[in-house]
């Protein structure tokens, strides 16, 4: 049955099409049919983060000279009641075919000698944590192994407190835009995973790329229950051009992103922006296909 839309002059804009969470920071997700919505993004997303125990600092691949290897990680959510102190169980499996539940003595260990680095696997952000972010030209520029400048800044300035996101709970990007990256993609592809959203919305047979954009600062209905409020366009950093577990290394979303859709963003300048941020207005169940509406303003 279709949900109804919250208002009666609401547009709709789409229906979902990929639902997608990332237990652990900066490593491979999962697609789900369904998902519960919390004030916190979709529940089990980014539950976790590494920390590097030399800087104090979270693990992100946007720093890709010392942190590219996590996305050749993949992490999955458990079954509910898995974990004994209510936190999501998560199942981490690394390239070499191992694979830790997040508890399991020597975890820890193969990650450090995965990345090079000692890390921790922690459940809640380090006070005032902050993560390091590689200038996305300087990589496209001399490769994703090469150590380039990086800025030092905190997480989630529009996401609730104790949480691992960048800026706000929740990613979105549409089939729209992808279709067109992929026509400008010298590969002719780009793939929703690089971009790692939330919620992928099929707009055919909308043709317009960064369609979404034109979201910002509406709210959005997402099926019967859960209204998002659309606050930015997503800056995109080195991360989509980085493999992605089988696919290899491609700059093509960056710099298709960066030709076509520079954004002016709040206090930064225009950036290369793909998919939009949103916070969570009200909570509630979002499924595969579950219609989109665009609210009046």
């Amino acid at each position: 049955m279709r949900a109804s839309p919250a208002h009666g002059t609401a547009r709709i804009v789409g229906q979902v099409t990929q639902l997608r969470r990332y237990p652990v920071k900066s490593m491979l997700g999962e697609e789900v049919r369904a998902a519960e919505v919390t004030s916190r993004g979709i529940l089990g997303d980014r539950a976790y983060a590494l920390v590097d125990r030399e800087t104090g600092r979270v693990a992100s691949a946007k720093r890709p000279h010392l942190w590219r290897r996590l996305l050749a990680c993949a992490a999955e959510m458990l079954p509910a009641g898995a974990a004994a102190d209510g936190r999501p169980a998560v199942r981490i499996a690394l390239p070499d075919g191992r694979a830790f539940r997040n508890t399991e003595p020597g975890l820890e260990e193969a990650l450090s000698e995965l990345l090079g680095r000692r890390v921790s696997l922690v459940a809640e952000p380090p006070a005032e944590a902050q993560l390091e972010r590689a200038d996305p030209e300087e990589v496209l520029l001399k490769g994703t192994a090469a150590d380039v400048p990086f800025s030092v800044g905190p997480l989630g300035a529009g996401s609730p407190a104790g949480t691992f996101f960048d800026f706000a709970p929740v990613h979105l990007i549409t089939t729209a835009t992808l279709s067109r990256l992929a026509a400008w993609s010298r590969r002719g592809k780009a793939e929703a995973v690089r971009f790692r959203p939330n919620i992928v919305v099929d707009t055919a047979p909308a043709r317009d790329a960064f369609l979404e954009n034109e979201w910002v600062g509406s709210v959005l209905q997402v099926g019967a229950d859960v209204l998002l409020r659309v606050v930015v366009p997503t800056p995109r950093c080195a991360v989509p051009t980085l493999a992605h577990g089988d696919l290899p290394d491609d700059p093509e979303p960056l710099r298709v992103a960066a030709q076509h859709n520079r954004v002016p963003i709040p206090g930064l300048g225009p950036l290369p922006c793909v998919g939009i941020y949103a916070q969570v207005v009200r909570p509630g169940r979002v499924s595969e296909g579950d219609p989109v509406y665009l609210l009046p303003g």
